[in-house]
């Protein structure tokens, strides 16, 4: 079996792509590595992806849980950049997921609005679950965000 190996001065694609690999050679599941190194699967899945910066102990555990090179962690820890390829998704999975924001987003930012004010739900104090819920119609997909409300502010 090849070893993983990073190049001299790593992205964080490049370790991206390297986690993939490494998930896929250990057979483990998102729920499982976020177990291992003590998050969620959501998160986890994100970080990995480099949408979120790892603490630095977060780092060495997906590190070693994976047996990545050292040279990894410093790149899960740096902050990202995030952008999207796509102004609209075409992944069906996640164009249904725009699609809902794009449906309800006004509709969520109303009622938002009535009952806490003018202001946001936060994505930087934020959390999410992903569940399956069994139903006689076909099984269904719950999906719970809870974020930080932040008022804005006039200056």
């Amino acid at each position: 079996m090849k070893d993983l190996a990073l190049s001299e001065d790593p992205t964080k694609e490049d370790v991206t792509a390297l986690i993939l690999q490494a998930k896929k050679r250990a057979g483990l599941s998102w729920e499982e590595l976020a177990a291992k190194i003590g998050m969620s699967p959501v998160w986890t899945h994100s970080a990995c992806m480099g949408m979120n910066a790892f603490p630095a102990e977060k780092a060495a555990a997906l590190v070693s849980v994976l047996a990545l090179p050292p040279e990894a962690a410093p790149v899960l820890e740096e902050s990202p950049t995030k952008i999207w390829s796509q102004t609209v998704p075409t992944d069906p999975c996640i164009y249904r997921l725009y699609e809902v924001v794009g449906v309800y987003g006004p509709t969520i930012k109303a009622l938002i609005h009535e009952k806490f004010g003018d202001g946001i739900m936060s994505a930087i104090d934020f959390d999410m679950t992903v569940e399956r819920v069994p139903n006689p119609k076909g099984d269904r997909v719950k999906i719970e965000m809870s974020g930080k409300y932040l008022a804005f502010n006039a200056w």
